[in-house]
């Protein structure tokens, strides 16, 4: 079983006060490192939240955003670099620029797997609010302005071609707000076709992608709006559909069978919504299933992608 190592970010500062910032405590409250088996290590204090977009970059809190990147990649860093497997407990999706920080110092090249209901790839000023937490990918991947894409001048945060979106399923919300669209080189599988293939199949085409030889490990982003709305109602900006808890247990056991994720992050879950704890418990035992496994119970796919290089998958572009 892998050294569980818990960190808690609970950064509102890419979207708004009074929910997001509450997702450490529920999810601790409701086991979560017991259930893991994990040691809680590092809890970050969070800078003030200003309402107000700033007038360069047009994005909320963008100079606070950085620093708390910066900041967060101080602690995961020599976590991974140790051979734990960090659990970034956010906030919200705006802690992705600090986990990514803290692999791309390492000087190795990492990929990322990106499960959310949304494609978070507006650009600041097609953005309806200024949250970066709907811009984190496109920041992540060097678009957008270089105060939060250039941090410590390392530009992109991961390269398009080392990222495996699953699961969005806002591509009319986001053509009527003229949000870019995810770049060709972005490995891509929306709602639909994650159904249209199952979750299994669509699984195994995105680890292999992450597990080309020149790609070191890869990071989990995992934002709850994935799920779907009808099990998972606490979040911020719902949409109806989604996965069920069986097909992100699905998809994570894949991952980390594969022995290369490197770490994951928990977004967007808002526990003032979830009034009697169960989403939260829910959230729990679904990571809980998802996350432990047993020696005996691992398949290489990394390993296995080599021998099945011929074969192809179908990739639906998600834009």
């Amino acid at each position: 079983m892998p050294d569980f190592t818990i960190i808690e970010a609970p950064s509102h500062l890419g979207l708004r006060p009074g929910g997001v910032e509450h997702l450490p405590d529920a999810l601790l409250n409701a086991g979560l490192a017991r259930r893991l088996g994990a040691r809680r290590h590092a809890r970050l204090a969070v800078p003030p939240y200003d309402a107000r977009r700033d007038l360069e970059t047009n994005i909320l809190n963008p100079a606070r955003i950085r620093d708390f990147a910066i900041m967060l990649a101080d602690i995961v860093g020599p976590v991974v670099a140790r051979g734990s497997f960090p659990i970034v407990l956010g906030g919200d999706c705006s802690i992705l620029l600090g986990n990514l920080l803290a692999l791309r110092r390492s000087g190795r090249r990492y990929g990322l797997l990106f499960l959310d209901g949304h494609a978070d790839f507006y650009q600041p000023e097609a953005s309806p609010t200024g949250e970066a937490a709907d811009m984190d990918l496109a920041l992540s991947t060097g678009r957008g302005p270089a105060l939060l894409t250039d941090i410590e001048g390392m530009r992109p945060l991961v390269r398009d071609a080392d990222v495996a979106v699953l699961g969005p399923r806002d591509a009319d919300q986001a053509r009527q707000y003229g949000s870019q669209p995810l770049p060709p080189k972005v490995f891509a599988q929306d709602l639909a076709e994650v159904r249209r293939i199952g979750a299994e199949e669509a699984a195994r085409a995105a680890i292999e992608h992450l597990c080309r030889p020149e790609i070191d490990g890869f990071w989990i982003h995992l934002d709850v709006d994935v799920l779907d709305d009808a099990i998972m109602p606490a979040v911020g900006y719902r949409i109806p559909d989604g996965l069920s808890w069986e097909d992100l247990e699905t998809i994570l056991r894949a991952a980390m069978r594969s022995g290369r994720a490197a770490g994951i992050n928990i977004t967007i879950f808002e526990p003032p919504q979830d009034k009697d704890g169960s989403i939260a418990r829910a959230l729990v035992d679904s990571l809980a299933r998802a996350l432990v496994r047993s020696p005996d119970a691992r398949l290489e796919l990394c390993a296995l992608r080599q021998r099945r290089m011929g074969l192809g998958f179908s990739m639906a572009r998600y834009a």
